[in-house]
């Protein structure tokens, strides 16, 4: 019988894409989840546990009953925009949602955690990529309640001697090749899932939020990642804070920069559907660039992304959607 996993947040778009490759490695992920953005039907491997990670009792209740071996946590809120419109929830949930969890680890014994961090801890930088050793300036609350906890995990490990790994995405993207699973939020914030529902049909353009910045076409430029090779990632960072005993941070990406006009583009070829777009003002909280160097995970943990390309990306999410769309 394989270890059990304990995945916070397991109904949630990177989460499920985890649970699908935990299960395919022998390991039994068990999703712990409030269903608030998550998806019920994304739990597709593993048990399912109702709860809040704000709730102790509740979490005391999982953790006696399914005795994991670590706990892989996703279960945040994710939203640049909304947090800066409405800090307070970010570090509730985000902050002292994750202390609840680590209080609830240490009662029971669990010492290993992998946390879902971001590229948005880093903020305004200058370099054409980022490396973890960067100077960290989160411009907005999303980014600071990021850092909050890795830094507290940190101060945990130095008290208490719980290991974790913080792994450091930049843009999730795309959708299980095997069309099983995919992203889908209830209010939906992100580029590629709002360019495809322009795509086909469901939504009426795509608002471009600002076109001055100090990039080549004055866009927004971002490093996207497929969401099955931050999957791998986990697995990987899993299986070495299982056989050793050392805390890590690390950057997922490709190492390649699009900016909004070039995803923009792409979509059209993929999809062979024209894209109405509209310009906007700039977003509070947006860097000009966030591309990563991810050489970090890829020497130490031997991973490399495996469908890096942006039109591979936007293949495997167009193919989800049309999919999901016709259930």
């Amino acid at each position: 019988m394989g270890k059990t996993v304990l995945i916070t947040g397991g109904a949630g778009y990177i989460g499920s894409h985890v649970c699908k490759i935990l299960a395919d490695n022998g390991f039994l992920p068990v999703t712990y989840d409030n269903l608030s953005r998550g998806n019920k039907w994304a739990v597709q491997w593993g048990q399912f546990e109702k709860g809040d990670i704000l709730d102790s009792d509740r979490l005391e209740e999982v953790f006696v009953k399914h005795k994991p071996v670590a706990v892989m946590h996703f279960a945040a809120l994710s939203s640049v925009g909304e947090s800066v419109k409405d800090p307070m929830p970010y570090y509730r949930i985000n902050v002292c949602g994750t202390l609840s969890l680590l209080d609830a680890m240490r009662k029971n014994g669990v010492e290993k955690m992998l946390f879902s961090s971001s590229c948005a801890i880093y903020g305004e930088h200058l370099q054409a990529q980022i490396s973890e050793n960067q100077i960290k300036k989160p411009i907005n609350p999303y980014g600071m309640s990021k850092l909050a906890v890795e830094n507290i995990l940190a101060d945990y490990d130095s008290a208490y001697k719980l290991k974790s790994i913080s792994l450091r995405y930049f843009n999730a993207a795309g959708a299980d090749p095997d069309c099983k699973i995919g992203e889908v939020h209830k209010f939906e914030t992100r580029i590629i899932p709002i360019l495809l529902e322009v795509a086909n049909g469901t939504r009426q353009n795509f608002t471009i939020y600002g076109s001055d910045y100090d990039t080549p076409d004055g866009t927004c430029v971002r490093d996207f990642i497929h969401v099955n090779d931050i999957a791998n990632a986990h697995i990987l960072a899993l299986k070495e804070l299982l056989n050793n005993y050392t805390s890590a941070s690390y950057n997922l990406g490709n190492g390649n920069g699009f900016s909004v006009k070039e995803i923009i583009q792409c979509v059209r070829e993929v999809t062979n559907q024209p894209i109405s777009t509209q310009l906007g003002p700039r977003r509070p909280g947006d860097p000009s660039v966030l591309v990563s160097n991810s050489q970090q995970a890829i020497s130490k943990l031997g991973w490399t992304p495996e469908r890096s390309s942006l039109t591979s990306i936007i293949e495997d999410a167009w193919r989800w959607s049309l999919h999901f769309q016709n259930k």
